[in-house]
């Protein structure tokens, strides 16, 4: 057999010998075994989900009745007192003093209330502490009716209004969850008109057969009532608001005051919601009390049931719109519904200005109820949508109605102005353009805050 021949090897150049060499030659790829499966068997339980206990009924039932009670509360320092301490023959001036110290109060207050909501840790415990203020300051108001107990009682009962009021916003979206705050806060409006319109009913029934001493009684009684209330809403069904992680604090930071004041004016969002609140307040504000005046000269002595018509359309309007407008915010977005609240204002000071029939007047009252219900739900959602996560929801909830106070504050010197130099009618129009530009501002610069997971 014959051998093959060897092939004849190619010089190498002395060049290339000093050249490294390089191996190309491609190596095969390992493949890993696959490790033999496993014998069938049950699959490994996902890891728990902490998940949120479901609110029950007794829960949202104790809800609806607190916020109906407490509307109850509030009635009884509305209107009454002007008249107890016209009866105890107090001069107009110490009135106005009285009455100036409890605004003062509530607008300074509105702020810390909101900070001091947010740093306690059970709500409910806020909103009771609050409950007893009230009450105390009424019956305050009733078995001593000197003058500085009644500025006391005045001062206590606003500062205890600026703890209730965001406290029990922030019960409502704890037990409701942000998806459901707007249907929540639409019956908690709801209720509250329904009591507003039961107590006044009740309480002047009191005045007029009783004293008007007896009011105040009525209204401290009321603590009742409202604190068993409370208690139906249980306090593990209430979810915690997410805070965001504390910001690392800097020489220029002086404390938890500066770091909240810094929260608030980054938010730009949030301060374009408190100028549009702010320009919204200062026309409205004063309409009601120019048209009561304006009655009282064309109808004379059925002046006083045409402006109490004037209070309970809005209130009827309120509770037969604002679930409506809850679920409507959620399902359609809060800006339509911030501009249809908005709208209702232009056209409301319009009609008055042009309306001479007093029962159109009354009828124009609808309008009224209309922003009252878009305003009552959507002012604490937009302050719990530009807030989500960051722990400062009532404090902000707190600096808007400082805002809408400012506006409310001057909205009665402007038109009293007005009136004085230009007659009513043209007071009611620059009321009116003063409405446009709000309804202008929000369509400027208000975005829309619903999140597209709520």
């Amino acid at each position: 057999m014959r051998a093959p021949r060897p092939k004849e090897r190619r010089a190498i150049s002395p060049r290339e010998r000093d050249l490294p060499r390089q191996d190309v030659r491609t190596r095969p790829v390992r493949l890993k075994t696959a490790p033999p499966e496993a014998a069938p068997g049950p699959m490994p339980e996902p890891a728990a989900v902490t998940a949120r206990p479901p609110v029950s009924r007794g829960s949202r039932r104790g809800l609806d009745a607190f916020a109906f009670f407490v509307a109850n509360l509030q009635t009884g320092f509305g209107p009454f007192l002007a008249v107890y301490f016209t009866q105890a023959k107090w001069t107009q001036s110490d009135i106005g003093f009285a009455l100036t110290v409890g605004s003062l109060v509530s607008l300074l207050g509105q702020v810390p209330g909101g900070a001091f909501v947010d740093a306690v840790r059970s709500k409910r415990f806020a909103a009771a502490v609050s409950v007893v203020g009230i009450s105390a300051s009424a019956l305050a108001l009733a078995l001593w009716p000197s003058f500085l107990v009644v500025l006391l009682a005045m001062a206590v009962h606003s500062a205890a209004s600026c703890i209730l009021t965001p406290a029990i916003a922030a019960i409502s979206i704890g037990l409701a969850g942000h998806a459901g705050a707007g249907e929540r806060l639409g019956r908690n409006a709801s209720f509250s008109a329904l009591g507003n319109g039961f107590a006044a009913a009740g309480m002047g029934a009191v005045g007029y057969y009783l004293t008007n001493d007896a009011v105040f009684y009525l209204t401290a009684a009321l603590v009742v009532p409202t604190l068993t209330a409370i208690s139906f809403i249980r306090a593990e069904e209430i979810a915690p608001a997410p805070r965001a992680p504390a910001p690392v604090p800097d020489r220029a930071s002086s404390g938890p005051a500066a770091g909240a004041l810094r929260v608030l004016l980054a938010n730009r969002a949030l301060l374009c919601f408190a100028a549009c609140m702010t320009m919204f307040f200062l026309a409205n504000a004063a309409m009601l009390p120019l048209a009561s005046s304006m009655l009282t000269l064309r109808a004379g002595e059925t002046a006083t049931a045409l402006v109490a018509a004037c209070i309970v359309v809005p209130q009827a309007v309120l509770v037969l719109s604002a679930p409506a407008v809850g679920r409507a915010a959620g399902r359609w977005g809060r800006r339509p519904m911030l501009l249809l609240g908005f709208a209702a204002l232009p056209v409301r000071g319009l009609l008055f200005a042009y309306l001479d029939a007093p029962h159109w007047i009354v009828a124009a009252q609808v309008f009224d109820g209309i922003s009252a219900a878009v305003f009552g739900v959507l002012v604490p959602l937009v302050v719990s949508d530009l807030t989500r996560g960051t722990g400062r929801f009532n404090l902000s909830l707190g600096a808007v109605g400082t805002a809408m106070g400012i506006g409310a504050a001057f909205s009665t010197s402007l038109a009293g102005m007005m009136a004085d130099r230009l007659g009513t009618h043209a007071a009611f129009i620059g009321l009116a353009m003063v409405g446009v530009a709000a309804l202008g501002l929000v369509a400027l610069i208000m975005p829309e805050t619903r999140r597209e997971d709520a």
